[in-house]
C-alpha cells in the first residue's frame, strides 16, 4: 500500500481535496520556514505527530477521508499532480549544461605587505586581500534584515584553521566569479527559467541557481591548473523570500575533491546574503607528497593547450573525471539542492583529455570531440554529454513544490534532465559518452535503453573504472552517484529513435520499491510510479564527421585501483545508519563503533584518523525498510565487501568510489588512506532529506588529538565554539 500517492484515476473531487490540502500544508510550511511558528507550537496545536510529521487531518493530508491512498499513482508526495504534463513529453530539445567562463587569476603584492589576488571576470574586476590564505575580514554594511551593523565581506571563517592549505604550492591560475540568486531569464540565448516552454516561468523565490539562470552550470578544470572559485551569495536577506522552503545561507561542497576542508563546503561553514566565499580547488592527484613527487610520469599529467602533456606530481591511479558541486547548508541541503543549487564539474587529465583525435599513447581517446575541428586540445563536449537527472514537482501555479515534513524522503512526479521535462536529444550514429548524475534529493534511478541494447560503463562516481563493464541495465544509482557510460549509436540509422528508461520504482522516499523488467517499465499502467519509463528520447541524425574515438569494448583497461596492500591497517571502524524512536527533526541517527545512535551535531567529532595511515570502515544499514547512499567526503575508497563478501560487489563498483549504497539491511566494507590535507569533513546519507534530519557526522583526518574549534557563522562575523570528541576516536 503506497503512502505517498493517490489513485491514478482519482476523481476531480478527490484531486480538489488534495490540492486544498497542499495549499494548507504550504501555509504551515511557510510559517515554519519564516520562523513565525515553532515545531513545538505546531505539536501543541495537534498539527504534528510525535515524529514531527504533518498530522493525518482532513484538509492537511490528501490521504484522509475520501482521499485514501492505494497502490496506484501518478501524484507526487502529499499533493495533487503537477499540472501541465500531459502531452508534452519529448517535445522540447534537451539543454546542454552551460559552461562557466573562467579568467586568469593573477597574484599581485598588497601595499600592506600581504599577497592579494586580482580576479578578472567577464562581469567585473575584483580586487581584495580575500585571496590570501586567510579569509578577508574587510568590513561592509550588513542589511537590517540580517541584524544590521557591519560584518566581513567573506564568509569563510577567519584564522589559520580555515586558511587555504598548500596555497603557495598550488597557487590559483584561473578564477570563476559566480553568484547564487533567484530565477531569471538567461541573457545567453534568452532562455526562460522554466521546465518546458509550455510550463510556467519559475519565480525568483521558487528556484535558486548559479547566476540565477538555466541551464545548470558546468565547470571545466584540468590537473595542474588550480582554481579560485569565488561564490557570491546574491539571495535576498529576507528569510521569508524563499517560496516556503530553502534557506538563504549557503555552503558549497565540491564533491569529492582532494583538497583542504576549508574548501570542501563543511555544513557549518555557511555564508550570508551579501557575502562571498573564496574556494581554492587545487585539482591535484592524491599522493602528490609521496608518489611520483618529482612529476616524471606521463600518465600523471594534464593536457596543455598546444596538445602536449604537463606532468604533475601524484599517483596517476587517483585520476578523477566527473565531479559536481552543490549546496551543503546544515539542515537545508535537500531544500537548497532541490531549488537548483547544484552544478557539474569535469576534470581533464593526460589520460582523459577530452580530445578523441589526440593519439599520443597516453590519452584514452574516449568519445568527446576533435581538436582538429574545434581547435581545443582538451575539454571538447561535442560527444561528451553531462546529464543531471532529477525528479521535480510543482504546485497549482506551476511553481516548484517541496514538502519539508516528509522525513523519509521527497519524491516528485516529473522527470527532468538538465532541468528539462522529458526532452529529446539529437545524436549522430557514433559513440557518445554520457556523464550521468543522480541530482535528486531522495529518488534512486536504474537506467536502460528502450531496445535493451548494450551500455558500456566506464566510470563510477568521480573515477574511471579499472576495466570497462558491458551491461544491459545500469545498477541502481543512488543520490549523488555518477555513472559514466558510452552508448554506440552507430547501430541505428538516421530517423530512428531510442529512449533512456528508468526501471527503478518508488512508493515512498525511504528506498526503491523494486526494479522493473524493461517490458513492464515500457508498458503504460504497469508501474504506479510516474517517473518510471522513458525520460530522454534520442533522435538519430546524419553524421557530421567520422568518429575518431577508440572503440569502447567490454573489459577494456582504464585506470587500475591503487595498491594499498603494503600500507598497514591502522584501525577498523563501524558506522551504523538507522532510525530513531525519538521525535522532532531527528528521526535518523548514526552509531559509531557500536555506540549510541546519535543525531547530527557538527561540533562533535566522531573519528580522527592519523595522517599517512590506512583504515577499514564498515557501513551498516540498521534496517530493511530504507536504503542509504552514504557519502564519505574527501577520500576515495575501495569496496572490499558487500555483506561480508567481495563476490557481492558488482564489477561496476570495483573502482574507487565516494558514495556507497548500503541497500536495505546491507553493509559495505571499504578501505581508505588519509593524506596531505586536513580539517573538518563529513560523512552522511546522500538521501539529503535523511541528512537534513540528523544522519550526518563530522570526522577529522590529520589534525592531531585535539578537535578543531567549530565555526559559528553570523552576518556580523564568524566566532568559534568548542568541539567535542567521541571516546577512542
Amino acid at each position: 500500500m503506497s503512502n505517498i500517492y493517490l489513485p491514478w484515476n482519482a476523481s476531480k473531487r478527490r484531486l480538489r481535496e488534495a490540492e486544498n490540502a497542499r495549499k494548507n500544508r504550504l501555509e504551515i510550511v511557510k510559517a515554519l520556514s519564516h520562523g513565525q511558528v515553532s515545531r513545538r507550537e505546531l505539536s501543541k496545536w495537534g498539527l504534528l505527530t510525535a515524529a514531527g510529521m504533518i498530522a493525518p487531518i482532513g484538509g492537511l493530508s490528501p490521504f484522509v477521508g475520501t482521499s485514501r491512498a492505494d497502490s496506484s499513482s501518478s501524484i507526487p508526495t502529499g499533493a495533487a499532480p503537477s499540472p501541465g504534463l500531459s502531452g508534452i513529453e519529448f517535445t522540447q530539445p534537451m539543454l546542454r549544461l552551460e559552461v562557466l567562463k573562467s579568467s586568469p587569476a593573477v597574484c599581485i603584492e598588497d601595499p600592506t605587505g600581504g599577497p592579494e589576488m586580482t580576479v578578472s571576470s567577464s562581469r567585473s574586476n575584483l580586487t581584495g586581500a580575500d585571496a590570501d590564505r586567510q579569509s578577508c575580514q574587510t568590513k561592509m554594511n550588513v542589511d537590517a534584515a540580517l541584524g544590521g551593523g557591519t560584518g566581513p565581506c567573506e564568509g569563510r571563517p577567519p584564522g589559520e584553521a580555515w586558511a587555504h592549505q598548500h596555497w603557495d604550492k598550488f597557487e590559483p591560475k584561473v578564477a570563476y566569479d559566480v553568484t547564487t540568486c533567484g530565477a531569471k531569464t538567461n541573457p545567453n540565448g534568452n532562455i526562460s527559467f522554466k521546465f518546458h516552454p509550455s510550463l510556467a516561468d519559475q519565480g525568483p523565490d521558487a528556484m535558486w541557481t548559479f547566476n540565477g539562470t538555466m541551464p545548470p552550470k558546468l565547470v571545466l578544470g584540468r590537473y595542474g591548473e588550480p582554481i579560485l572559485f569565488r561564490h557570491h551569495n546574491g539571495l535576498s536577506p529576507e528569510v521569508t523570500k524563499n517560496g516556503g522552503f530553502g534557506r538563504h545561507t549557503l555552503s558549497t561542497h565540491e564533491h569529492n575533491g582532494h583538497h583542504g576542508a576549508e574548501n570542501d563546503g563543511f555544513t557549518g561553514a555557511f555564508f550570508y546574503p551579501g557575502q562571498y566565499y573564496d574556494y581554492h580547488w587545487p585539482i591535484v592527484l592524491a599522493g602528490f607528497g609521496s608518489i611520483n613527487a618529482d612529476a616524471t610520469d606521463l600518465k600523471a599529467g594534464s593536457p596543455t593547450d598546444a596538445g602536449g602533456i604537463n606532468k604533475v606530481a601524484g599517483d596517476w591511479r587517483e585520476t578523477m573525471s566527473t565531479h559536481w558541486f552543490h549546496d551543503h547548508m546544515f539542515s537545508f541541503t535537500s531544500q537548497n539542492v532541490y531549488k537548483g543549487c547544484a552544478a557539474m564539474f569535469n576534470i581533464y587529465s593526460s589520460l582523459d583529455r577530452g580530445a578523441e583525435d589526440v593519439n599520443d599513447g597516453v590519452n584514452f581517446r574516449l568519445p568527446s570531440g576533435q581538436a582538429s575541428v574545434t581547435g581545443k586540445s582538451w575539454g571538447n563536449l561535442d560527444y561528451d554529454v553531462n546529464l543531471m537527472l532529477a525528479d521535480k514537482a510543482w504546485d497549482g501555479h506551476g511553481q516548484l513544490y517541496f514538502d519539508i515534513f516528509d522525513f523519509t524522503g521527497f519524491l516528485g512526479d516529473a522527470m527532468t534532465v538538465n532541468g528539462c521535462y522529458k526532452p529529446y536529444f539529437e545524436v549522430e550514429p557514433r559513440q557518445y559518452r554520457f556523464r550521468i548524475l543522480n541530482a535528486s534529493v531522495s529518488r534512486f534511478f536504474k537506467v536502460g535503453l528502450s531496445d535493451g541494447s548494450d551500455i558500456m560503463q566506464i566510470g563510477n562516481d568521480g573515477n574511471l573504472l579499472p576495466n570497462v563493464v558491458k551491461l544491459k541495465e545500469l545498477d541502481e544509482q543512488g543520490i549523488a552517484e555518477r555513472y559514466d557510460i558510452v552508448i554506440d549509436f552507430s547501430r541505428y540509422k538516421p530517423g530512428q529513435k531510442v529512449w533512456m528508461v528508468n526501471l527503478c520504482e518508488h512508493r515512498d522516499g525511504a528506498k526503491p520499491n523494486g526494479d522493473l523488467k524493461l517490458s513492464d517499465a515500457l508498458t503504460p499502467g504497469k508501474s504506479n510510479d510516474p517517473c518510471v519509463g522513458k525520460f530522454l528520447e534520442f533522435r538519430i541524425v546524419p553524421s557530421k564527421r567520422p568518429d575518431q574515438s577508440v572503440r569502447v569494448v567490454d573489459k577494456m583497461p582504464l585506470i587500475p585501483n591503487p595498491d594499498l596492500s603494503n600500507i598497514p591497517i591502522a584501525r577498523t571502524r563501524t558506522f551504523e545508519f538507522g532510525k530513531s524512536s525519538g521525535s522532532d527533526r531527528s528521526p535518523w541517527t548514526i552509531k559509531t563503533d557500536n555506540g549510541n545512535g546519535l543525531s547530527a551535531d557538527f561540533s562533535r567529532v566522531s573519528a580522527m584518523p592519523r595522517p599517512g595511515t590506512r583504515e577499514i570502515w564498515t557501513l551498516v544499514n540498521g534496517g530493511g525498510g530504507w536504503d542509504h547512499p552514504i557519502h564519505i567526503l574527501f577520500e576515495e575508497g575501495q569496496i572490499l565487501a558487500r555483506n561480508g563478501s567481495l563476490s557481492n560487489v558488482p564489477l561496476a563498483e570495483r573502482g574507487r568510489k565516494d558514495v556507497y549504497r548500503l541497500r536495505p539491511g546491507g553493509s559495505v566494507t571499504l578501505t581508505m588512506q588519509f593524506r596531505e590535507f586536513s580539517g573538518m569533513y563529513m560523512e552522511h546519507c546522500h538521501n539529503t532529506v535523511h541528512e537534513d534530519n540528523a544522519m550526518l557526522l563530522r570526522w577529522e583526518p590529520g589534525t592531531g588529538l585535539v578537535p578543531l574549534p567549530t565555526p559559528n557563522p553570523s552576518p556580523q562575523g564568524v566566532t568559534y565554539l568548542g568541539s567535542t570528541q567521541i571516546p577512542n576516536s
